[in-house]
């Protein structure tokens, strides 16, 4: 018998009994859309996170220090960092929440404190205005970058370089409006107000610093640049306890820790519900062998060879399986599309992980109509007749 004559059989009778093969392929469309769907966004979450840490750029460490109880830290201080040749640049850092007026409305904003080397260790990016620089820590000016949803909460709209805001009872000249992000994050440069470091001290009535970060010469120096700094903050503060160290591929290794172990959870969970569709086709071939009995023993009577009659239920079981494979994946990118409308997202379907799904459909279909096809296989002619 051909091949596609026993595929024609097998897309006949699947159609002829089309609830109960739906019923019976509803197992592995689910477990198909499970693993496609929630290992697609996985992966495309990684691939944000990872870009986001890529663009901060895999040389820039971040300091705190966690305990009250330690030495003052001052600015000259940890500038005192950039005399190490493996370190490039170190920007003090502020932050706190706040509430900005401008035009009659006002706006819960994050108020940061930077120099003008934090812009160059966050890349920032200024699409109006200008960045703050050393000449306005020196002052205490009270001037502030702003960003996107903050400006747009308080004025409505972006082209406001020049435009006075007020902040904690001070007026601050924007001199500039930072590029859009499109984070959600609450603390995203979208909803942050930059201000000058030794300005937003005053504000917050804190002299202390308490968080830092630095930048390393290259890649390859971020290990010595990482211990220049636990050793400076060792001797300044006596503890190793006290204080926090962490560099871009530390977050990036952890975050591939997570997401790994998200997708290895997930694709278990999706295959036990695929398992359970195999075992669900198992039974309807089964079902099928019997009720089809005496169509089987007519066939071999007429001249049918065993290896036929495996072949037509192994094509039908495997059919059968395809389907629910390839039903599984067009909902799956119906699903990513609709949250893509919904959320605002950017998640998109992994084609590597669609693929590896439809295989295992097939191999499913392959093992589990292997018993019901062997059976009927073996089936004497007229034994087949008399039942």
């Amino acid at each position: 018998m051909k091949i596609t004559q026993a595929i024609k059989m097998a897309f006949a009778s699947i159609c002829s009994t089309k609830l109960r093969s739906f019923l019976t392929m509803l197992g592995i469309i689910i477990g198909v859309m499970s693993v496609t769907v929630f290992v697609s966004i996985v992966q495309s979450t990684t691939n944000n996170v990872s870009d986001t840490l890529s663009q901060l750029g895999g040389n820039v460490i971040s300091a705190t220090v966690t305990s009250r109880r330690s030495n003052k830290i001052t600015t000259s201080d940890i500038k005192s960092l950039e005399n190490n040749p493996a370190i490039e640049s170190v920007s003090p850092i502020i932050s706190g929440s706040s509430t900005a007026k401008a035009s009659g409305n006002s706006s819960s904003v994050t108020l940061k404190g930077i120099t003008e080397e934090y812009e160059d260790i966050q890349n920032i990016s200024v699409q109006k205005g200008r960045y703050i620089l050393d000449v306005d820590n020196d002052n205490r000016l009270q001037v502030c970058l702003i960003g996107v949803t903050a400006a747009k909460d308080l004025f409505g709209h972006t082209d406001i370089e020049g435009e006075t805001i007020r902040i904690s009872g001070r007026n601050f000249k924007i001199i500039g409006v930072l590029e859009e992000d499109g984070s959600s994050q609450r603390d995203s440069n979208d909803s942050v107000i930059y201000t000058p470091f030794t300005t937003a001290q005053r504000i917050m009535q804190n002299s202390t610093i308490s968080s830092f970060y630095v930048s390393a010469t290259n890649e390859g120096m971020l290990n010595m640049a990482e211990s220049a700094v636990d050793s400076f903050l060792l001797e300044k503060t006596g503890d190793e306890d006290s204080y926090t160290i962490t560099n871009q591929s530390d977050i990036a290794d952890s975050v591939s820790d997570v997401t790994n172990s998200m997708t290895y959870m997930i694709g278990g969970i999706a295959g036990i519900s695929l398992l359970v569709g195999g075992i669900g086709i198992m039974n309807i071939m089964l079902v099928s062998v019997t009720e089809r009995t005496k169509e089987i023993g007519i066939r071999k009577a007429i001249g049918a060879k065993k290896k036929d009659i495996l072949a037509q239920f192994m094509i039908e079981s495997t059919v059968l399986s395809c389907m629910g494979g390839v039903i599984g994946i067009a909902l799956s990118a119906a699903t990513i599309f609709g949250m893509n409308q919904l959320m605002s997202a950017d998640y998109t379907i992994s084609a590597g992980i669609s693929l590896i799904a439809l295989a295992f459909s097939a191999i499913l279909g392959i093992v589990f109509g292997l018993y019901p096809a062997n059976k009927a296989a073996n089936l004497k002619p007229i034994e087949a007749l008399n039942l």
